[in-house]
This record gives C-alpha cells, sequence and structure tokens, in this order.
C-alpha cells in the first residue's frame, strides 16, 4: 500500500455559525441531503457541520486539486459506520472525477475530532 496524499485541516466553530447565519444557501451548497439529515438530528449541530467542513477540506488537499477542477463539497459526503466511525463516500461527477484523478482502486481515511472552539480533519489516501 503506498500514500497517495495526506491532508489536514482545522475549523473556527464559531465561523461556521456565522456563515450559516449570513448566507442562507450556504448548507446546500456544501452538504449533501444525507449530511444535513443526519446532523439535524444531532444536538451539537453547528459543531458536526464543522466537523464535516474540515474533513472536505482535508480531503481535497489530500487529492491534491483542492476545491476546483469539478469538485463539489457537497458531493463528498462524510458519513458514520455502525460504530460510529467516520468515513468519505464520494458522489456524482466527484467521484468520476477522483477515480479519474487515481486511476487505481484507493482508501480513504478520516479522522475527525472537536475541541470547544475548534474542528480538525485528517485524510489519507492509499492505492
Amino acid at each position: 500500500m503506498s500514500i497517495y496524499g495526506i491532508g489536514t485541516d482545522i475549523v473556527d466553530i464559531s465561523r461556521i455559525k456565522i456563515v450559516f447565519n449570513r448566507n442562507k444557501s450556504f448548507k446546500k451548497k456544501i452538504f449533501s441531503s444525507n449530511e444535513i439529515n443526519t446532523i439535524e438530528n444531532t444536538i451539537n449541530k453547528i459543531s458536526s457541520y464543522a466537523k464535516r467542513f474540515a474533513s472536505k477540506e482535508a480531503f481535497c488537499k489530500a487529492l491534491g486539486t483542492g476545491i476546483s477542477n469539478g469538485i463539489s463539497f457537497n458531493e463528498i459526503s462524510i458519513k458514520n459506520d455502525n460504530k460510529g466511525k467516520p468515513y468519505i463516500e464520494l458522489l456524482g461527477k466527484t467521484k468520476f472525477i477522483v477515480n479519474h484523478i487515481l486511476k487505481k482502486k484507493y482508501k480513504i481515511f478520516l479522522s475527525i475530532s472537536d475541541e470547544k472552539k475548534y474542528a480538525v480533519a485528517m485524510v489519507v489516501i492509499s492505492y
């Protein structure tokens, strides 16, 4: 197994709250409908959105593209398995683009955490 890329991101949770209050379309532009439905049923909504936002940023850094070239944040969906472990599901055009960039079978590893004011995520893409 080889590492294709590593990405990390940190987000000030209060910044996400400010953006939500200023830009009502931000949520649908950045998050998949599955993420929105899942998060809206949690207690710490803003923290959950911030962790997912950091995860999307970290993924794009690990991929080496940033948020460009057809990659859409709302097609990078952060989910949890039945034990709570987070993982990334790629959707739509973004999935096609990533498959084209990597050209091999790949695995995405994701770790997310938060502490009062900050959310952090780390992504490793291996093949």
